[in-house]
């Protein structure tokens, strides 16, 4: 009978020594000098990423601002116009009214 054929199961036990070995080296070489600098670069790369986002976003935010106040001028010149409108057809009514009541007034002193 041979070593292999005792039903210990080689096959699982040599993939579990290679997954140590691996995942030692792996650790290994993660801790290493090279991996740190690669860390730093691309913390520094998200940091440089981070403040274009957030420079974009402060102009955005200003342009909104701008636009906001444009709008709101827009519309209270809309809204003086309107008042004027309606301010010049109340002056039209009471000029009517005026002449109306002035007319009357001229036909009854005269009659």
């Amino acid at each position: 009978m041979s070593v292999f054929g005792c039903g210990f199961p080689w096959k699982r036990t040599a993939v579990f020594l290679g997954g140590v070995l691996f995942g030692t080296a792996g650790v290994s070489i993660l801790k290493s000098k090279d991996a740190k600098k690669v860390y730093t670069h691309c913390t520094a790369a998200v940091l440089r990423g981070k403040d274009a986002v957030m420079n974009e976003a402060a102009a955005l935010k200003e342009n909104c601002q701008d636009i906001y106040e444009d709008a709101n001028d827009i519309n209270e010149k809309r809204y003086e116009e309107e008042n004027k409108k309606k301010l010049e057809a109340a002056r039209e009514l009471v000029r009517q009214y005026e002449e109306k009541v002035n007319s009357g007034k001229a036909a009854t002193a005269e009659g």
